[in-house]
């Protein structure tokens, strides 16, 4: 069966293009394409699209409705996932998509869709549950952080690998300690020891947790693995 989705961009143009370019694809099916985040909104509600590709800002504010409608769908519609297409390597908007967990979530520069296939398979591995950030994204967020020559995951132990593995997945700090066996005590140590390691220390929580996911997703996704 067919991949739905529905396509969010208020450049006709534009939208025009992403919709030609994934129905190209014979696994891949646009059942909308709007401009604006109401028109989105109803969109899921008429379609129950499996994915959704919007635009990072659009009308009414031109702000961040694309995180807006990521975040809200997620609550109202957890099994959608989301590919956010952006013009700029702007962290601050793959931050915010990130804070509800990875899972499904996806975050591109709009050159990438002139690229054959990237789209296409950004929106096949977050059907399947994964989860793709562009690289120069990840860049700007490490270069920021001081990054060495090696990778800054290089120094992580096993257990506090394991505990990023985690995090990158959307779990608390409860349900990590509950999927590897320790105390919430415990993990907290570790996270802190991964943050210091990364240089994340003097970021708020919630930007550190990102910001770690993010190095995590980067170096898993150039491995390979």
């Amino acid at each position: 069966m067919s991949l739905r989705i529905v396509v969010a961009e208020d450049s006709l143009l534009v939208r025009e293009g992403i919709q030609r370019m994934l129905e190209l694809q014979d696994d891949l099916e646009v059942v909308a394409a709007v401009g604006d985040l109401p028109e989105l909104l109803a969109a899921v509600e008429e379609h129950s699209p499996d994915i959704v590709v919007t635009d990072v800002r659009m009308p009414p504010t031109n702000a961040d409705e694309g995180i807006q409608a990521a975040s809200g769908l997620r609550a109202t519609h957890p099994g959608v996932g989301v590919v956010v297409l952006s013009q700029y390597a702007e962290p601050a908007y793959a931050s915010s998509l990130l804070e509800g967990g990875s899972s499904g979530r996806a975050y591109l520069l709009k050159h990438r869709v002139s690229e054959p296939g990237q789209l296409a398979e950004a929106v096949r591995t977050v059907a399947a549950g994964g989860s793709v950030i562009d690289p120069a994204v990840v860049e700007v967020l490490v270069a920021a952080s001081g990054r060495s020559a090696s990778s800054p995951l290089a120094s992580l132990t096993t257990r506090e690998r394991e505990v990023l593995d985690q995090i990158a997945q959307g779990k608390s700090n409860a349900a990590v300690a509950e999927a590897l066996f320790l105390t919430e005590r415990a993990v907290e140590k570790h996270i802190n020891a991964l943050f210091a390691k990364l240089g994340l220390v003097a970021e708020p929580d919630i930007n550190r947790r990102v910001k770690a996911v993010l190095l995590y997703l980067s170096a898993r996704d150039h491995s390979g693995a």
